[in-house]
């Protein structure tokens, strides 16, 4: 059973950091690209920002330069360290990524969100 966990959600005033972190598990042979996304209750969720197996990179405008997604493949884990915080940013922040995966003997690849956590960036 593969799963993705997120973690390091919270309260933070405005100007501040957090650092989120985006774990997969299971039988795992291989983890491609991650990506953070955010939802507010009256909006889509949208790409915040991602990572190849490669390393590329991708923000939303209104991230870039504030925010910064690395990954560690040993661990098959993703980041998001996130600087500056805003209100605007306030949001449930999910991790998806594209996982290869060992079930029933076979290789698959398929998709797994995390359950989300939220970041609230209030005074």
């Amino acid at each position: 059973q593969v799963q993705v966990t997120e973690s390091g959600g919270g309260l933070v005033q405005p100007g501040g950091s957090l650092r989120l972190s985006c774990v997969a598990t299971g039988r795992i042979f291989k983890v491609a690209e991650m990506g953070w996304y955010r939802q507010t209750p009256d909006n889509e969720r949208d790409l915040v920002a991602s990572i190849s197996v490669y390393g590329d990179t991708k923000y939303a405008d209104s991230v870039k330069g504030r925010f910064t997604i690395s990954r560690d493949d040993a661990k098959n884990t993703a980041y998001l360290q996130m600087n500056t915080l805003k209100p605007e940013d306030t949001a449930v922040y999910y991790c998806k990524a594209f996982i290869g995966h060992i079930n029933v003997n076979l290789r698959r690849w398929d998709d797994y969100w995390g359950r989300g956590t939220q970041v609230t960036v209030s005074s």
